[in-house]
């Protein structure tokens, strides 16, 4: 596959995601039902016996949700990974019982990464799958409070590797990699995650070899009619995307050229000033959202696709090499020349 039709395939594989037509949800828009993860993270606390005052609204939003979820890393050095195998399927509605009823893993990730605003909306996953291997690649949805970045994501890879891991019915070789150092023990994450830990990437993701993911799941019960349900728009909200992953959709559709900030703004519905105090909000600006999407894609051509630095280059809008060099070395502290690893990608 040539660099251009490698690059068109990102989007429908999930990197760019889906347009649900709805507006993107905020870190302050109350948007999710408080019967859903709140109560989730209500029902581990108390069999935890860490006390969490219980939302008094139907709908909460997602800065509520992550200060409802962050006296939980006081409540034991397991429980980003437990509360974690709780999270998916989950008890979500539809977008639930769609993860139940996928026929295969792929099509379980899909899923996952589609209505990922129902099923994991402090997180929007994003799959790429070739012909060697598959990557999940974690990525903000509204913003994460730097102190709680880390159990987030453990807490989202356990459950993906538990939920895959259940329906597969085995435990399987995932490879983790963590865009933070290596905690002082990493005996919690060996015993929930498995040996392949990899700390100190540009990214957080999970990769498994292409030899794991073709055989389909265990026949399940009515098979397709949730995410037929879905498809004919009966849960619309199920689609929605978060600020920063609708922001990320729309910039991975125009890396070679991104749109100016004024485009951006109209686009998203307001001025310049307006969109600019939205970024500063959920923890960003206009340059590193760029450089975010620009760096992830050219860590993945340049990594696990082999693309020549000059191709990946002038794919992301580069046509002065040295412009492209000086830009990788500040997105990843590394030469566009160096050996880029598949841990070092994801």
């Amino acid at each position: 596959m040539n660099l251009q039709l490698q690059l068109d395939a990102l989007l429908p594989l999930g990197l760019g995601g889906a347009d649900a037509g709805l507006p993107p949800y905020d870190i302050d828009t109350a948007c999710l039902p408080v019967a859903d993860h709140a109560a989730l993270l209500s029902e581990f606390a108390h069999h935890r016996g860490v006390a969490l005052p219980w939302p008094q609204q139907a709908l909460i939003s997602p800065r509520q949700l992550l200060e409802l979820l962050a006296p939980l890393r006081e409540a034991g050095a397991d429980s980003a990974f437990e509360l974690g195998r709780l999270l998916l399927p989950g008890h979500y509605g539809l977008a639930s019982q769609a993860l139940l009823q996928a026929p295969s893993l792929v099509d379980t990730l899909r899923l996952l990464c589609r209505h990922a605003g129902r099923l994991t909306p402090l997180l929007t996953p994003r799959l790429l799958v070739d012909e060697r291997e598959l990557i999940l690649v974690w990525t903000d949805a509204c913003g994460l409070p730097a102190g709680l970045r880390g159990f987030v994501i453990d807490l989202h890879m356990s459950a993906v590797a538990s939920l895959c891991g259940w329906r597969a019915g085995r435990r399987l070789p995932w490879q983790f990699s963590f865009n933070r150092t290596a905690p002082r023990n990493v005996a919690q994450h060996a015993v929930h995650l498995g040996p392949e830990l990899h700390f100190g990437c540009q990214v957080d993701a999970m990769r498994l070899p292409r030899a794991w993911i073709e055989p389909g799941w265990p026949a399940p019960t009515a098979p397709g009619l949730a995410e037929l349900a879905l498809a004919r728009q009966a849960d619309p909200q199920a689609l929605r995307r978060g600020f920063l992953a609708a922001l990320g959709d729309c910039l991975l559709r125009q890396l070679a050229d991104p749109p100016r900030l004024e485009a951006l703004a109209e686009a998203f519905g307001g001025s310049a000033a307006t969109f600019k105090r939205r970024l500063s909000r959920h923890g960003t600006h206009y340059q590193a959202e760029i450089d975010r999407a620009r760096s992830h894609v050219a860590l993945y051509l340049l990594g696990p696709c082999g693309h020549s630095r000059d191709a990946v280059a002038q794919a992301l809008g580069y046509f002065d090499g040295a412009n492209f060099r000086r830009s990788f070395k500040r997105w990843t502290g590394m030469g566009p020349g160096d050996r880029v690893s598949p841990a070092t990608v994801g």
